[in-house]
């Protein structure tokens, strides 16, 4: 009896592919000798694997000193002073992070009529109530942090640094729509009034 010369290359193979899978049990590094955090040890004279920190151990950028920053609120009330200089630069990272973030819900201006709103999503706040321009810039600090109705926190999402700047932005958007026209610089007034007779 011949033997054919393909199946014998494919016994070939199928037998090398199978030394080659049996060699897949080694796990050196998964089987190693080590303490599992939590789990009982016999090394230290506490009995647990989990050492204790230092006094004073903080880890590096983790050192919440300033409430304020951190968490919009100062003895567990809103703050109602941005805790950041008021910069351009701020604003113009706000306006950025606004857009990326809030626009979709609550459009380029604010009034609550975004995309995601106009195809179907519950209907966004205005931030141009009365209720809400009378609220502190830790509200909507808080609001980004923690959610608040259909709004999902975003804590983990924005930084914190860019929650105040798009809190800043906010406020922007909302002087935006009700400015006095007496607050503009004079050549600006101008303007606004010519455009206004048109």
């Amino acid at each position: 009896m011949k033997s054919n010369p393909e199946s014998s290359a494919k016994l070939a193979v199928a037998l090398t592919a199978l030394a080659l899978l049996s060699a897949c049990d080694l796990q050196d590094m998964y089987q190693q000798p080590k303490t599992e955090p939590f789990m009982p040890s016999p090394v230290f004279a506490d009995g647990t694997s989990a050492r204790p920190l230092e006094a004073g151990t903080v880890a590096r950028g983790w050192a919440r000193t300033n409430d304020a920053f951190y968490t919009g609120k100062i003895g567990g009330k809103d703050v109602e002073v941005l805790p950041v200089p008021l910069t351009k630069a701020l604003l113009l990272r706000g306006q950025e992070r606004f857009n990326a973030f809030c626009s979709p819900c609550h459009d380029r201006v604010g009034n609550g009529n975004g995309m995601v709103v106009q195809r179907g999503y519950r209907r966004a706040a205005t931030y141009h109530t009365p209720q809400l321009r009378a609220m502190s810039i830790g509200h909507f600090f808080d609001v980004m942090s923690n959610g608040f109705g259909v709004m999902p926190d975003y804590a983990a999402t924005i930084p914190v640094e860019d929650r105040w700047a798009i809190a800043a932005y906010v406020r922007t958007l909302q002087f935006s729509q009700y400015a006095p026209l007496k607050d503009a610089p004079p050549d600006e007034q101008v303007k606004l009034l010519k455009e206004a007779k048109r």
